[in-house]
Formats: C-alpha cells, sequence, structure tokens
C-alpha cells in the first residue's frame, strides 16, 4: 500500500511502535487480537486495526502539499477535509478557510471567490451541483481532489447498476457530507432514495409491498430522493449502496431485508433480476476497525475509551459497538479527560456532552479497552495513554513498552 507523507505532529512513537510490530507479525492482515500494554496497575488493550486510514492520510498529504504549492494564494475547503479537530484546527492555522459547514450551510459565500482561488475537495467528495458552481468561477476544482478512493468506488458501483435500470437505495445518514455527495452523483443517473437505518427500511418496504399507502412515501422520505421519482413505478429494481463508514452489519441487514421484500413481491426465481448484487461498500478500513473492536470485546475490561472527532460516523459506530458491552467514554482529545475522576463524554446519537465522575473504577488494577477513528491522529491515542498513566503513577513505564514494540522478535 503506498505510503503517505503526513506531518510528524500526527504521529506517535509508542503507537507506530505497537502498529509496526504487528504489521510485521501479521502481514495477511488474519490477527484480529488486541495488543496489550501492560504497566502494573493498569492494563491497556488496543484494538488491532485504529487510526488514520488510507483515505485520511491521502487527503491529509494532498492539502499540505496544496498549502506549500500556493503560497500567497487564498486556500479554502468546500467543509471540514475530515472530521478530526485537530486536523481541521491545524489547516485554519495554515490560513485555510471553510466555504461551508458539515451540514452544507454557507459560511464564505461563493461569490466572494476568484478565480485565483485554490479550492479543496474534502475526502467525503461533493455534490456535482457544488462543482459545476466552482467550476464556473473559472477553479478548477478537481486540481485539489482529497476524495476518499473508496467513495468514489461506491460512486461507481451506483453507476454500474445506474445503467442497468435499478433505482438506487443509499444506506447512509442523510445530513452527511458524503451522503449527499454519493445522493448528487447516484440521482444523476437513476431515481436514487436515503435510507438511514433499518426502521425506515421497514417502513419502505411496506409501501414497496403495499401494506402502506404510497401517500406515505413523502411523509417518511420528504426530501430524501431525487428529482422525478415516482414510487409507484421506481421500486420494480432495486440495488443497496452505502455511506462507507456506515456499520456492516446494518448495511448488510437492510440490504438481506430489502432483497427479501423484492423476493416477497416478485418471487425468488426473479430476485437476480429485480435485485441487484452491489457487495459490500463499506471502505476497508471501516470492517477492520469494526472488527477490530468486536474482537477487542471479547477482552474482560472495566471500560472503553473511543477516541475520535464527535461528527466521525466511522467513530460514533464504534463506541455504539462498545457500549453494548461496557461503559465507553468517547472524547476527542485528552483535554476532555479533567483529572482522575472526571471525564467530558460525548454521546455518540446526539452529539451531546456530558461530564460523568468516578469513570475509572476504585481497584488496584484497572483494564481498558481502547481504539480511535479513522480520522483521529495518533498522536491523541498516545496522549490519552500517557494522560491515564499519570494518574496511576506509572507514565514512565511507557519507555520500557515502546522498546518492547520496538525490538525485533
Amino acid at each position: 500500500m503506498k505510503h503517505f507523507e503526513v506531518p510528524v505532529g500526527y504521529r506517535s512513537t509508542l503507537i507506530s511502535a505497537i502498529k509496526n510490530k504487528r504489521k510485521e507479525e501479521d502481514k495477511l492482515k488474519k490477527d484480529f487480537s488486541p495488543a496489550l500494554i501492560d504497566i502494573g496497575p493498569l492494563k491497556i488493550y488496543l484494538a488491532r486495526h485504529f487510526g488514520f486510514c488510507y483515505g485520511v492520510e491521502n487527503a491529509i498529504e494532498i492539502a499540505y502539499k496544496t498549502i506549500e504549492e500556493n503560497k500567497g494564494k487564498r486556500i479554502f475547503l468546500l467543509s471540514e477535509m475530515i472530521h478530526n479537530p485537530q486536523v481541521n484546527a491545524d489547516l485554519t492555522k495554515k490560513g485555510v478557510q471553510f466555504l461551508h459547514d458539515t451540514n452544507g450551510n454557507e459560511i464564505i459565500p461563493l461569490s466572494n471567490l476568484t478565480k485565483e482561488d485554490v479550492v479543496i475537495i474534502p475526502a467525503f467528495g461533493t455534490t456535482l451541483e457544488l462543482e459545476a458552481k466552482i467550476n464556473a468561477i473559472g477553479i478548477e476544482i478537481h486540481k485539489y481532489n482529497t476524495t476518499c478512493p473508496f467513495v468514489e468506488k461506491v460512486w461507481n458501483r451506483g453507476d454500474q447498476i445506474a445503467k442497468k435500470g435499478y433505482t438506487i437505495i443509499i444506506h447512509g445518514k442523510p445530513k452527511h457530507e458524503e451522503t449527499r455527495a454519493t445522493f448528487s452523483h447516484a440521482a444523476h443517473k437513476a431515481p436514487t432514495l436515503i435510507v438511514n437505518d433499518m426502521q425506515e427500511a421497514i417502513i419502505l418496504g411496506k409501501i414497496i409491498t403495499g401494506a402502506l399507502p404510497m401517500t406515505d412515501f413523502e411523509k417518511h422520505f420528504k426530501n430524501r430522493y431525487s428529482a422525478g421519482f415516482d414510487p409507484s413505478i421506481h421500486f420494480e429494481k432495486l440495488g443497496v449502496i452505502n455511506q462507507t463508514t456506515q456499520l456492516a452489519t446494518d448495511t448488510q441487514a437492510i440490504s438481506d431485508y430489502l432483497k427479501n421484500i423484492i423476493i416477497e413481491k416478485f418471487g425468488k426465481e426473479s430476485a437476480s433480476t429485480h435485485f441487484a448484487d452491489t457487495r459490500d461498500t463499506l471502505c476497508y478500513a471501516t470492517n477492520d476497525n469494526q472488527s477490530a473492536v468486536l474482537e477487542l470485546l471479547n477482552t474482560p475490561a472495566d471500560l472503553a475509551i473511543v477516541m475520535g472527532g464527535k461528527n466521525s460516523s466511522n467513530s460514533s459506530h464504534l463506541v455504539e459497538l462498545c457500549e453494548q458491552k461496557l461503559p465507553t467514554y468517547f472524547i476527542d482529545d485528552a483535554n476532555k479527560i479533567i483529572d482522575e475522576n472526571k471525564i467530558i463524554k460525548t454521546n455518540w446519537n446526539d452529539k451531546s456532552e456530558e461530564i460523568i465522575e468516578k469513570y475509572l473504577p476504585a481497584k488496584n488494577t484497572v483494564t481498558i479497552l481502547m481504539t480511535s477513528g479513522a480520522s483521529c491522529p495518533d498522536t491523541v491515542v498516545e496522549s490519552v495513554i500517557r494522560k491515564i498513566a499519570g494518574y496511576y503513577n506509572v507514565e514512565e513505564a511507557l519507555d520500557d513498552v515502546i522498546q518492547y514494540w520496538q525490538s525485533p522478535n
């Protein structure tokens, strides 16, 4: 896999040592067992896969090279490049300005731009409509394009089934930048509809089978479908694609459910004609990180800490998995750990924050499970580990841990 030039400030000596040794020992990535950091009274299990993915490193490399190559020019990002506060804050310090917020609301009017300006497409991609507006100004929008290749893979899959006459169902969060971009690309090729979760998929299934009237379509899916979408004719052939950072099990469940609806309506022998075999369109990192967390959760522990930006979809799904098993704290930085008694936790479902007291159990030995989202720098993970280690007076022991992981087999 390609090696990217990522600023040293995002790298961690401790985490790099662990990742490098695990990679050397498991080149085919078949071992999903966690790595143990054993420092006396504190035992931390790190998920086998976590942190920066291919798409994020690609985006960061392009963004920083863009800054270096365009000194003196105004540089804009269509929105947050990735959902990580440290990375976006650093880009802001270097003079990069954001044109939209994460919900697509305009921060800087496009009318303020000139053809001399530089515009970067974020890792989530962007809509065809916004591309056209930027191009009309005279800016080469695709010259600095950090769209994740795995997002583009989803777009390509959508194109393939659109050519065969299928209606496209997108499993994604309707307000997420990636889902909006995928919807735009799909809607230009085929009737397209966004489904947020299984609950909505079930409603859709009832409309398709006639268990609910067609008039309910607008009620439940307003502003979620493409222009000219007609529920009376556009549910004859379906294909499911997804936002790449969704829970793999959720996407599969929705796809299986809708396939069964199609079988119920048209018969098993016609399933292949009326339901496209899109296979999985989650990115490799989403799959690996979720699989690693599922393996991590087999380890008995007192609590879990998941690090990532509060708007990060892939991070929130890791939190969702962990919360099913044990107390879990979702944070974006070590500063959210106030002290050994208090931590500021983000609620993954509504992004609100709350202070939790006595998050560390009062016992001689504490075991913590840790992971981070695909846009979280390894430096954040190390800073969290060091901060908690300090509460047990074992921070200095981490130097021995680094030496252990750096040593040859």
